[in-house]
């Protein structure tokens, strides 16, 4: 948790040209690539610094261009595209060593009335305390990876009906479900909740993809990495309370993955909704 809360934790330069410079570092990886995750969460706390406190975000569309490396800090820019009546609109580049590594445009709202509809939570599922964890799981395994995903996540993450982190049980769908949370209670800060939820909505949305063609993420070979990423919150949920992954993928093709998602609180309110596609290639059997 401490490594989450520091990594949001900006600093602002006090450096302004036409835009807001802002700094954060880089959380270990095992693999040496920034983690997509935190890199959306941070240029989303840069975009929320510029904004009047009574308007929040609601929609978010980014794209990785580079991949980032943990040895190095990231600095963030923040153009204030637009500041209407009740929205505001901003645009986030985050760069290393001189070079984007994502761009991310962000809409911002004032509270507002009007109407109201979600669809519902998937029901008679497993309580989150009844299934394993992501410990129980790859923490007797000595290697990098299981450690750091058995260990070092800031979120609690229980698969419905089973992980694919070393295997993919049963039937070869395109849907599943995660019990998430973080391990720790956060401050109360609305916005740092909702930076929050962006960080941990990357973690596992392109597992709908490689379960659907029985692919772990333990499989030899496998190349995974997130291309774009799209989120819209609807309704506010604190992170440090158990919520619900509902995911889906509708479509593989060129070696690309599309999947979607569809937050729930626990008490089955709809809080947002995911869209990413990314690179999932597999590696060709020899003949």
């Amino acid at each position: 948790m401490e490594g989450l809360l520091a990594a949001l934790d900006l600093t602002d330069t006090g450096a302004r040209t036409s835009e807001d410079i802002f700094t954060g570092p880089s959380q270990w990886m095992p693999q040496g690539r920034v983690f997509g995750g935190q890199v959306l969460a941070q240029s989303l706390v840069a975009a929320i610094r510029t904004v009047p406190d009574e308007r929040h975000v609601h929609s978010m569309h980014g794209y990785f261009l580079r991949p980032g490396d943990v040895n190095h800090p990231i600095t963030f820019s923040v153009d204030r595209i637009h500041d209407g009546r009740s929205f505001s609109t901003r645009r986030t580049q985050a760069y290393q060593n001189g070079v984007p590594i994502l761009s991310m445009i962000a809409s911002f709202q004032d509270q507002d009335e009007g109407l109201e509809h979600h669809i519902e939570m998937p029901t008679d599922l497993p309580d989150p305390e009844s299934l394993p964890t992501t410990a129980d799981t790859l923490g007797h395994i000595d290697h990098d990876f299981a450690r750091a995903w058995a260990n070092d996540r800031p979120f609690d993450m229980r698969h419905v009906p089973s992980s694919i982190y070393l295997t993919v049980d049963g039937e070869h769908t395109s849907k599943q479900m995660i019990w998430m949370k973080t391990f720790e209670a956060i401050p109360d800060d609305p916005d740092l909740h909702r930076a929050a939820l962006a960080y941990v909505s990357d973690y596992s949305i392109m597992e709908p993809v490689m379960r659907r063609h029985g692919l772990a993420w333990a499989t030899p070979g496998l190349k995974v990495a997130s291309l774009d990423h799209a989120m819209w919150w609807h309704r506010f949920g604190r992170v440090d309370e158990w919520m619900l992954y509902v995911q889906d993928s509708p479509s593989a093709q060129g070696g690309r993955g599309l999947s979607t998602g569809s937050i729930y609180s626990r008490d089955g309110l709809l809080l947002a909704t995911v869209a990413q596609e990314g690179m999932v290639r597999v590696p060709k059997p020899r003949d």
